[in-house]
This record gives C-alpha cells, sequence and structure tokens, in this order.
C-alpha cells in the first residue's frame, strides 16, 4: 500500500513539470506572436554614390624621371698667367655675355705689346729701305751698271725684310690677344657660381688649371630623361619625319605638369644594357624657376587625340592581377565587372574594355555593396568631369526599394 502511494507521488511531479514546460512554450509563443513586425523585416538598401562612365577625346602620355641641364655650361679658366686683381660680380648673379668676370694684372701684357709695337715699327722700316734699294737694283739691272749677285742681295734683302714685318705683325696681334685675356668675360648670359679663386691669387693658363668659377645659361633649360624602347618605337622615333614631340614638367613639389615643352634631341643609339634611350626636352625658364640638377616629372605624348572611356581612379578596384568596378543596372542592383585599364587622364583611367559609354559605376560605397543585391543610388558627376553642372548635383534615383515603398503607400 505504501509502495502505491510512492509511485503516485512519482507521476504527479512528472505532469507538473510537463505542465510547467508548456506553460513557458506558450508564453514564448504568444511573445513572438505579439511582435510579428520583428521578425519579418529586412535590412534597407545600402546607399552608395553613382557616377556615368564618361566619354571624350584623350591624349595618351608616357611618364618618366629625369634631371634638369642647362644648354651651356662653361667651366671659366684663365688663359694667361698672373695675379687676379678684380672679381666683379656677385656669387650666383645673373650676366650677360660679355660682362667682366675677373680681371687678371694686365700690366706685364701691356709692355708686351708696346714691345712689339717697337719691334714691328723698325721692321717696316727695315722693309722700306730694302724695298727701295731693290727697286733701284732693278732699274740698274737694265743698263747692265750692277752686277747680278748683287741684284740678287738686294732681291733677298727686300723679301726677308717683308717676312720680318709680318713676323713682328703677328707677334704684336699676340701680344694683344694675351693683354685681352687679362680681362676674362662671360662667354654666355646666364647665372654664375661663386669665385673660386679671389683677389691676389696667382694663376696658371691651361686646360689643366683650376677652373676660377662656373657658368650656365637659364632659358631655355633641357629635362634630360630615359625613354623605353618601346616609347622610343611608338611615339619619339616620330622627329625624323620633322614634327615636334610634345612633352610636359612637373617638379617633385607640384602635384601636376606646369610646364609645356618639345623634345629637342635623341641620343644616336640605345643603351642595351638597361634597354633605354637618352633623350632631351626643352623648355622656356624665363622666371629663372628652373635650375640644373632639379628633379623633374616628365610626361611624353603617346599619340594624337582619340575618344575614350573615363573613370573615376578610386571606383577601380583590384582582385589579384584584375582590375574591377560595381556596376549598378537599371533595376538598381549591383554587377562585379571586369576592366581593362589605360593611361591615367588627371583623376580619371582610361577604360580599354569592360564598360560602355554611360553605364553607371558605384564611385562611393563599393565597400558596403555586394554582387547580385539592390543599392539606393545618388547620381553624381565623375571625378575630373568639366562638363559637369547644377544639375548633376547629387540626387537619389529610384529603386526597386524607393517604388515597392510608395506602392505600398499608395495602397
Amino acid at each position: 500500500m505504501s509502495l502505491n502511494s510512492h509511485s503516485r507521488t512519482r507521476i504527479a511531479l512528472v505532469v507538473a513539470a510537463v505542465l510547467v514546460v508548456g506553460g513557458l512554450g506558450s508564453l514564448v509563443a504568444m511573445r513572438l506572436d505579439s511582435h510579428p513586425a520583428v521578425a519579418a523585416e529586412a535590412p534597407p538598401a545600402p546607399e552608395v554614390d553613382v557616377a556615368a562612365v564618361l566619354k571624350r577625346d584623350v591624349t595618351d602620355w608616357q611618364s618618366y624621371s629625369g634631371r634638369m641641364a642647362a644648354v651651356e655650361k662653361v667651366e671659366v679658366r684663365p688663359q694667361v698667367s698672373g695675379t687676379i686683381v678684380s672679381v666683379n660680380f656677385r656669387d650666383g648673379a645673373l650676366v650677360n655675355k660679355g660682362d667682366t668676370l675677373f680681371v687678371i694684372d694686365p700690366r706685364p701684357y701691356q709692355a708686351a705689346v708696346d714691345q712689339a709695337a717697337a719691334q714691328l715699327a723698325a721692321a717696316q722700316a727695315r722693309t722700306g729701305y730694302a724695298q727701295s734699294d731693290w727697286q733701284r737694283a732693278q732699274r740698274l739691272i737694265g743698263d747692265n751698271a750692277i752686277a747680278k749677285r748683287d741684284y740678287d742681295e738686294k732681291q733677298n734683302a727686300a723679301r726677308e725684310a717683308n717676312a720680318n714685318l709680318k713676323a713682328a705683325q703677328a707677334a704684336l696681334e699676340a701680344a694683344q690677344i694675351n693683354l685681352g685675356y687679362t680681362r676674362i668675360v662671360a662667354p654666355v648670359s646666364g647665372r654664375v657660381s661663386r669665385a673660386e679663386i679671389t683677389v691676389g691669387n696667382v694663376v696658371s693658363a691651361g686646360a689643366s688649371a683650376p677652373p676660377l668659377t662656373t657658368l650656365v645659361s637659364v632659358s631655355p633649360i633641357y629635362a634630360e630623361f630615359d625613354a623605353d624602347e618601346q616609347t622610343y618605337l611608338d611615339y619619339i622615333s616620330r622627329m625624323k619625319d620633322g614634327s615636334k614631340v610634345p612633352v610636359e614638367l612637373g617638379l617633385a613639389n607640384e602635384a601636376g605638369y606646369s610646364r609645356s615643352g618639345t623634345i629637342e634631341s635623341v641620343d644616336n643609339r640605345l643603351d642595351t644594357s638597361s634597354g633605354t634611350i637618352r633623350v632631351r626636352a626643352r623648355f622656356d625658364n624665363a622666371d629663372g624657376a628652373l635650375v640644373p640638377g632639379l628633379y623633374a616629372r616628365i610626361k611624353v605624348s603617346g599619340s594624337a587625340p582619340h575618344a575614350a572611356l573615363l573613370v573615376d581612379e578610386a571606383a577601380i578596384g583590384t582582385d589579384q592581377d584584375k582590375k574591377f568596378v560595381y556596376v549598378v543596372d537599371g533595376g538598381g542592383k549591383v554587377a562585379y565587372r571586369t576592366v581593362r585599364t589605360g593611361g591615367q587622364q588627371g583623376n580619371l583611367r582610361v577604360i580599354v574594355g569592360g564598360l560602355q559609354a554611360g553605364e553607371r559605376v558605384i564611385v562611393n560605397g563599393t565597400q558596403r555593396v555586394r554582387p547580385g543585391e539592390a543599392v539606393r543610388s545618388h547620381e553624381v558627376p565623375m571625378s575630373g568631369d568639366a562638363d559637369a553642372g547644377v544639375a548633376n548635383a547629387a540626387v537619389p534615383s529610384p529603386s526597386p526599394d524607393n517604388s515597392a515603398a510608395k506602392t505600398a503607400k499608395a495602397s
């Protein structure tokens, strides 16, 4: 009898537990049923900025790095020996061709000129006397009044005097040249460096003598760079036809290219070790801002103007060895599109293949989208599109989500 009572107690406990669990489940179901909108609500579509692919005429450019170089560079050396008595320029000053830079003590060379002039005068006197004596001999020989030997001596004396006269003239000219060398002038117009040898120092003449200073021309100026073989074959080699190849120049502190010029010359051989050829471009430098040795970024015109498709550089992504963009179709859905890119045009990149003009590319918000999903797009002008006006300001465009919301509201 006690065993049956114990069994009934256990059964009662189990039934009570089942009823408690069932009640909790019903309560949870009732709570969920009271908020059906929470479980059914979908996340909102991401918002992105889209811009239409541009089509415009562009010119392809090839970019290189180079250095500025002077058209004319002179190391000023003395051509006569002597003591420097004057330095007539400020370090780093602009000088004109013919301006006096240094003066070497001219007194010894002036004395040499005076001596040569005296010797010339004596030679002229001797020549005059010898010529007169020979002319008399010519009259006498006709009458057989002079021996043939005496006639020959007078003729020879006249010729020797004439030769000595020419030598004296040459000696005077050389002395005058040396005197002129004591005044060292600028051989070209340009900017002079510092004076390496100053007043009171004795200098020697010759090519081995240390330079007194250096002088470089200012305008025009060269930019020298090494072009690869393909660029030479495609673009630069047309210089042989006499056509000018345009180039643009930018300095290290400039974002763009501030100066325009043309290719001046191309070397006569290709460097087989590097596969490049040396090229010189010529630029005006009237303001003197460009100096030899400056680093320069150089763009070489690679083609005639042609139509091309352009996309903002920031809209192009990289997937391993591929380039891609996200395109929004007419239904407001995102499509992954691989593209082939070309050269850069400011903030834009030339698209060689993979897109059509007018297609809408995501330019902002690419990190928030996935291929195949719907987005809310805002039309914006493509970066660098100078033709985009106020009418192209960012305005939300209709999307499937917006249309559905308007339809539901109307109903």
